[in-house]
């Protein structure tokens, strides 16, 4: 189990400005994954800000919950507490083969022990798949030796987006990165752009 305060700026971006920027970063990292989110019908976890996803890669898989940060170091960028259980393989694929079958289980860990503290039992035994996306994640080495995190997601109705993600304990070197890439890429952070939740994206384009 890992837990942490996720401090990160998230903007989406055309398919131009993120070609280009994987042409100038090199790449230290190139991976697939596939994300599988998680809520009661009533949307309980998404109204409260919150979310529970499982998350296969080709040779591990984790349980991730994230929520919103009761006491936030800022409030310019995305913040949140992330819990992570790490699962093999074959135990991230037998929960999501059983939720695509409808059939209710407990994620045990740490996740769970959170759902019932923060949620209670009625909401953490109501937890069924809502929907799924593809991720092709890239991570490189961008200005300042801030890494700089490009992901393009294909949701379930087949849309498609782009985002750039900029994670870093400091949100003063965060701007600072934002910005320098804005120039060099000529885009613009804009309300309409920024801090999009993927959880809800991914929902606006469930099936």
């Amino acid at each position: 189990m890992s837990k942490n305060i996720e401090i990160e700026s998230k903007t989406l971006i055309d398919q131009g400005t993120y070609e280009k920027m994987r042409a100038k970063f090199a790449s230290r990292s190139d991976y697939n994954q596939q994300n599988f989110y998680f809520d009661t019908p009533s949307l309980d976890l998404a109204n409260n800000d919150a979310s529970v996803r499982i998350r296969i890669y080709v040779d591990r898989a984790e349980q991730t919950l994230k929520a919103k940060e009761e006491k936030p170091q800022q409030n310019t960028y995305h913040e949140v507490v992330e819990i992570n259980d790490l699962l093999s393989l074959a135990q991230g694929e037998q929960m999501v083969n059983a939720a695509q079958r409808g059939e209710h289980f407990s994620f045990g860990g740490d996740v769970e022990k959170y759902l019932l503290e923060h949620f209670g039992k009625d909401i953490a035994n109501d937890l069924e798949l809502r929907t799924w996306s593809k991720t092709r994640r890239i991570i490189a080495p961008g200005p300042d030796n801030c890494d700089l995190t490009l992901d393009m997601t294909i949701y379930e109705d087949g849309f498609t987006d782009f985002e750039l993600e900029i994670e870093n304990d400091d949100p003063q070197l965060i701007k600072k990165v934002l910005n320098e890439l804005e120039k060099q890429f000529d885009f613009k952070s804009t309300p309409e752009n920024t801090n999009q939740n993927k959880v809800q994206r991914a929902y606006s384009h469930a099936k």
